[in-house]
């Protein structure tokens, strides 16, 4: 999905530095929320590339679905979006738009996959660790995979920290195979 993730690069930028310099990064945030959720329904996503459906009809309906959630510039967006013929990359609008608001804020985004369910405590603690070694604020998406057997992967930008057995059988795996 490369190709989407370029195509919606440009608008995700443009957004935020108009979210940044208006300080409406939060309510950007709720708005490609539910612009994504919006386009994902399964009759919208008929209606999006069809040739039989006007542009004017299709921001008439996802106008309509989002019923005034929507700011001036929100409803802006979708025009350009639909005139563009580029309504179906908002998820990946949506995500870019969230690592620059998260860099901008300067909180990093962890993806903790473990092999057991982490308690409140472990993952604060987890969390406080990675926060004093990356120096940044970090939000964690926690994941529970039994095959890592034990330990934890953590996931930060393009930075792997692979603490579990599965991952360190798989190191000795490939020094054997040497």
């Amino acid at each position: 999905m490369a190709e989407a993730i370029t195509i919606a690069r440009p608008y995700a930028e443009a957004v935020f530095k108009l979210a940044r310099a208006k300080g409406a990064l939060s309510s950007w945030s709720e708005m490609l929320e539910l612009l994504t959720a919006v386009a994902s329904e399964k009759q919208i996503k008929a209606l999006i590339g069809n040739p039989q459906v006007p542009s004017a009809k299709l921001r008439e309906i996802v106008l309509a679905v989002c019923g005034g959630k929507l700011n001036r510039e929100g409803k802006h967006l979708v025009d350009l979006l639909i005139e563009n013929d580029r309504l179906g990359v908002l998820p990946q609008l949506k995500e870019l738009y969230g690592q620059l608001k998260a860099q901008h804020e300067s909180v990093l985004q962890a993806k903790i996959t473990s092999a057991f369910p982490l308690d409140e405590e472990q993952l604060s603690k987890l969390i406080s660790v990675l926060e004093k070694k990356f120096q940044r604020k970090v939000n964690a998406q926690v994941d529970v995979n039994a095959e890592l057997i034990g330990g934890v992967r953590i996931e930060i930008g393009d930075q792997i920290i692979d603490s579990s057995v599965y991952g360190r059988l798989e190191v000795m795996a490939a020094a054997l195979k040497s």
